[in-house]
């Protein structure tokens, strides 16, 4: 974020400060690191409540957290720069890079394409948003936060072996793939995925906290889950959602080397590094990729398939989804806005016509990435921008 100017605006501030002191208060967030960059400035920026609360140590606006789906957005760049290089193409059979992996459908074995996994039209899915006896949990696939020492070989398999949920290109469902697209690249590349990133992204934009790895401990937030208060996680930690299987945690996954490094989820970062990468693709891509490419991660990539976690209105690009009517989708953000967010607590968007891009990281879940924090503040943020 150095190249990012401060230019404090108090009317963000207004707007946005009493939504986290109250979350705070209420015990709904441990702490968080916000940001908000205006026209390539930053407008506002705080860090707030604890790091760790058993610690009492406070929050820094250089904290370092467990990304969860902040992966993706970053993963996502860097295939896209690769595919820009011609080391791989969008229309590439997975099969050209990883032979075994042949998941079925229905008795037949259909082509899933690099396209395919970058935009979750692969006919996989996410354990967390199957029931208990759901293929995946029987199976012992990983959503990529759990299961400390699960290699590449082992997960494939076992993705494999669950089979399609539907035909490669005929429905959107939030997935796996961007894992299974991790693989590919190593395949492709010859190289370890995180020293992929490195090269493509991290690396060109100075990001030196954001990896498969934890640049600095004493800075890395502790994992708590929702309360009120936050509830501290163990080793191993199930968040209940949507009367399903619950999202599955290992905090410490990410110090194990033997982890497959997740493309869709097994990433740390630091809310300055997202803010950088965030603006970097707002404002054309350099030096990360083209400025065709990050307009193309901007712009809906599923035709009119429903994005089925976002609700109506709402299309997906590459890394996360975009605003196709946000009369439909009740939306605070313009037509053309960009965003997702993680199950460890965060969210963000970027909103190209008003040239602002905003970062929320909390160190819980799920508050900090779908409940009343995240909404409000998305909510308060446009409103202080329009």
């Amino acid at each position: 974020m150095a190249d990012i100017k401060e230019n404090p605006d108090k009317t963000v501030a207004a707007a946005l400060d009493p939504l986290i002191d109250a979350a705070l208060a209420e015990g709904r967030i441990a702490g968080a690191v916000v940001l908000l960059a205006r026209d390539g400035q930053l407008a506002y920026a705080r860090a707030a409540g604890l790091a760790d609360i058993e610690a009492n140590r406070p929050m820094a606006r250089d904290a370092i957290f467990r990304a969860s789906s902040l992966t993706k957005p970053i993963v996502t760049a860097a295939v896209l720069s690769l595919i820009d290089d011609g080391g791989m193409s969008l229309d590439d059979p997975v099969t050209r890079y990883l032979p075994d992996f042949k998941p079925q459908w229905q008795g037949e074995t259909p082509t899933i394409t690099v396209r395919h996994l970058l935009t979750h039209t692969s006919g996989l899915g996410y354990g967390f948003l199957q029931p208990e006896d759901g293929p995946y949990l029987k199976l012992g696939v990983s959503d990529g936060m759990d299961q400390p020492g699960l290699g590449f070989p082992e997960e494939l398999k076992r993705i494999t072996e669950a089979g399609l949920f539907f035909p490669p290109g005929a429905a959107w469902l939030y997935s796996v793939s961007l894992d299974v697209l991790g693989a590919a690249v190593e395949a492709a590349t010859g190289k370890g995925l995180g020293d992929v990133v490195a090269e493509r992204v991290t690396g060109k934009l100075g990001m030196a906290d954001t990896g498969f790895f934890v640049a600095d401990r004493a800075r890395l937030a502790t994992a708590y889950a929702d309360g009120p208060p936050p509830v501290k996680m163990g080793a191993t930690h199930t968040v209940p959602f949507a009367e399903l299987s619950g999202i599955r945690f290992a905090p410490d996954r990410i110090f194990d080397p033997g982890s497959f490094p997740s493309g869709g989820a097994g990433m740390a970062c630091s809310a300055p590094d997202l803010l950088t990468f965030l603006e970097a693709i707002r404002q054309g891509g350099g030096p990360v990729v083209g400025p065709a490419t990050a307009k193309a991660m901007m712009t809906n990539q599923t035709g009119a398939l429903p994005i089925v976690i976002a609700g109506p209105g709402v299309g997906f690009g590459f890394g996360g989804a975009v605003q196709l009517d946000p009369a439909q989708s009740g939306s605070p953000h313009l037509p053309g806005a960009w965003s997702w967010g993680g199950v460890y607590g965060h969210s963000w968007f970027v909103d190209p016509t008003r040239k602002t891009t905003f970062v929320l990281m909390t160190n819980t879940s799920t508050e900090g990435m779908s409940g009343p924090l995240s909404q409000d503040l998305a909510q308060a943020a446009a409103k202080a921008t329009a």
